[in-house]
């Protein structure tokens, strides 16, 4: 356990409370970034609300099938349960990309340029929408950016009250996080590897949640 975690977790609760519709967490790699936000958020998402629709994007499928299948073991422990007594996996869709509770709640996995269609979204999470070497390359650059404007933000149930979250490190001035910051106004933590002035980053804990 670090700050940064806690900060990062505070913004989310934040998100799922709907006082943040746009999120972006620029953190380097290895910082529990994934961890905390395709695997433990949309489980803890889920348990306050099993009707919610989420979907999580990552630069691979079997990225996006592996953080899908570490949910999906939260969800499914006994201990995830005793907190969550009624959120319950459905018994019939417990596919590794999609897996569905019984109040048709859903986490749906996906990669970037994946096909969504008729598939819609309470809240999309985006991490790591490139590789590091996919970044030098602006044909791969154009290619996330226009997925996510003509595919993945379409999904959204309701434009202006679904949220959107998107995690990753910064590699490009190109890159996603560059592309969304001129369209929208963005809630932005920024937590570098070595901070080149001293920083100051508040830590919002919700009590009772």
């Amino acid at each position: 356990m670090n700050w940064h975690v806690e900060v990062m977790a505070g913004k989310l609760a934040a998100v799922r409370e709907g006082r943040i519709r746009r999120l972006m967490i620029c953190v380097p790699p290895r910082h529990l970034k994934s961890h905390v936000a395709s695997i433990s958020f949309p489980a803890w998402c889920l348990g306050h609300d099993p009707s919610a629709q989420i979907t999580c994007a990552s630069y691979a499928q079997d990225l996006a099938d592996k953080l899908s299948r570490d949910c999906r073991r939260i969800v499914a422990s006994d201990w995830y349960q005793k907190l969550f007594p009624t959120t319950w996996l459905s018994p019939q869709r417990q596919a590794v990309p999609e897996f569905e509770t019984t109040a048709q709640g859903c986490r749906i996995a996906t990669s970037v340029g994946g096909v969504l269609t008729r598939r819609g979204a309470d809240m999309i999470i985006i991490d790591d929408p490139l590789k590091p070497e996919e970044a030098l390359s602006q044909a791969q650059r154009h290619a996330a950016n226009e997925w996510y404007d003509h595919t993945l933000y379409s999904r959204l149930n309701d434009k202006l009250s679904g949220a959107l979250v998107l995690i990753m490190h910064r590699l490009h001035e190109d890159d996603l996080a560059g592309h969304v910051l001129g369209q929208e106004e963005w809630d932005v933590v920024l937590l570098p590897a070595i901070a080149e002035a001293e920083e100051w980053h508040r830590v919002e804990t919700v009590f009772g949640s």
